[in-house]
C-alpha cells in the first residue's frame, strides 16, 4: 500500500499547489488589533469551512488541547553599510557562526571583493568582506566583535519577507513590536513564525481558563523559508535547515498529553516541523510513547501524502502558492493521500472570494 502512495505521490507536481492570488490581499500591514485578525476554520473530516474571528479560538478548541507555539524572536537582521568607495550596500544577517563571524547577503555587492571593509551604519563597527559564497551570500568578521543580537538590536531593522512594501522606515517601530509574536523569548529568527502573531495575552488567559495548556519548541525561522521551489517534481527540491529545540519540560508535557489522548495542536508550520522531525526520529510507530528532549538542524519536507506522528491539528496563515509551506499544510488535511491538495485550493479559493488577508501579516486557519 506503501509503494503504491508513493508512486502516486510521484504524480503530484509544484505546480499542482497554485492557486489565483489577486495582489491587494496581500496584506503589507498588521491590524491594528492583533487577535482581530480572520480565522477561517476547516474540516478536515469533509473539507468544510467555517469563518470567526481570531479571538474566538478558545471556544473552536476543546478542554484538554495542548497548543505548542514556537517561541524564536526575530532578529532585526537587516542592516545598511557604506564601502570605502563610498558606495552604499543593504545587507541581511543570516546566522553567527562564531565569536565576531557571521554569515550576510549583501545586495548589489557584485563589485565587492574579499578582504575590503565595510563601515555599518548607525555604528563604530566594521564588516570584513572575508569569503564570497555566490549569489550574494558573504562570510564577514566584525570588528570590533560584539555579539550579533546585541548589535542588530541596536541598528538592524527588521527583516520583512520580500512580498511586504516599505517606501520607507517610518513603519519600523510598529514592525518591530507586530512582526514579533508576544510570546517571542529566544533570539535567532530572521523571519516571524507567523500563526503566533494573532495571540494576545487576553487569547491566552482565555485559554487557560477553558482548561488549554500551552508548551513551547523553539526553531529559528531561517531564509529558506522564502525560497521558492524551482524543480517540479517534489523529491528533487532541496529542502532549507533550521535549528530546533524540544526542551526537556515541553517534551515532558507534550508526552503526557499524548499518553491521555488529548489532541496536539501545533501554532505554525515551524513547529509542525520540529514536533515531527522529533516524532520521527524517536518514536515513528507510536503515538503515545514518550518523547525525549531534542536539539539539532531539521529539513523535514512534509507533502502529500504524509504520515504524521504528533499533530493533530494545525494554526496557520494563508501561505504563498507553490511554497514548501502550503505544500505542508496540503498534507495535513488528508495525511495518507493526496487529496489534501484538493481541499487546502478548495479552501484557500473560499478565501479570497472571501477578502481574507494573505501571507505574514494576513489571516489565520485553524485545520481540525
Amino acid at each position: 500500500m506503501l509503494d503504491l502512495l508513493k508512486k502516486f505521490c510521484m504524480t503530484l507536481k509544484t505546480s499542482d499547489f497554485d492557486f489565483e492570488l489577486p495582489t491587494e490581499l496581500i496584506a503589507q500591514a498588521p491590524l491594528e488589533q492583533r487577535d482581530h485578525s480572520r480565522l477561517l476554520k476547516l474540516d478536515r473530516a469533509d473539507g468544510s469551512v467555517a469563518h470567526h474571528r481570531f479571538d474566538a479560538l478558545p471556544d473552536l478548541l476543546e478542554p484538554g488541547d495542548l497548543l505548542v507555539v514556537n517561541n524564536t524572536r526575530v532578529i532585526p537582521a537587516r542592516f545598511f553599510a557604506r564601502r570605502e568607495t563610498g558606495g552604499k550596500l543593504e545587507g541581511l544577517f543570516i546566522q553567527e557562526t562564531s565569536a565576531g563571524h557571521w554569515e550576510v547577503l549583501l545586495k548589489n555587492a557584485g563589485r565587492c571583493k574579499i578582504g575590503e571593509r565595510l563601515a555599518l551604519r548607525g555604528t563604530d563597527a566594521m564588516l570584513l568582506l572575508t569569503e564570497s559564497r555566490g549569489s550574494g551570500e558573504w562570510t564577514v568578521t566584525l570588528d570590533p566583535p560584539t555579539p550579533a543580537v546585541e548589535l542588530l538590536d541596536a541598528i538592524g531593522q527588521m527583516p520583512l519577507p520580500p512580498y511586504i512594501q516599505r517606501k520607507d522606515a517610518s513603519a519600523e517601530p510598529t514592525d518591530r513590536e507586530r512582526y514579533q509574536t508576544v510570546y517571542a523569548d529566544r533570539a535567532g529568527a530572521v523571519a516571524a513564525p507567523t500563526a503566533g502573531l494573532h495571540f494576545t495575552p487576553d487569547v491566552l488567559d482565555a485559554l487557560i481558563a477553558r482548561n488549554i495548556q500551552t508548551t513551547a519548541v523553539t526553531l529559528h525561522v531561517g531564509l529558506g523559508t522564502f525560497l521558492p521551489v524551482k524543480v517540479d517534481e517534489l523529491d528533487n527540491h532541496p529542502m532549507h535547515a533550521e535549528w530546533y529545540e524540544l526542551s526537556e519540560d515541553a517534551a515532558r508535557t507534550i508526552s503526557d498529553a499524548r499518553a491521555e489522548g488529548r489532541r496536539i495542536i501545533a501554532v505554525g508550520t515551524t513547529s509542525v516541523r520540529v514536533l515531527e522531525t522529533v516524532g520521527r526520529s524517536q518514536q515513528p510507530s507510536d503515538r503515545r510513547a514518550p518523547l525525549a528532549p531534542a536539539s539539532g538542524w531539521t529539513d523535514i519536507f512534509l507533502y502529500p501524502p504524509a504520515d504524521f506522528h504528533v499533530v493533530d491539528g494545525l494554526i496557520t496563515n494563508f501561505h504563498l502558492p507553490q511554497s514548501t509551506l502550503v505544500m505542508l499544510v496540503a498534507a495535513f488535511c488528508t495525511p495518507k493521500s493526496t487529496a489534501g491538495v484538493e481541499m487546502i485550493l478548495n479552501a484557500y479559493h473560499q478565501a479570497v472570494l472571501d477578502r481574507y488577508r494573505f501571507f505574514s501579516y494576513g489571516d489565520a486557519m485553524l485545520i481540525v
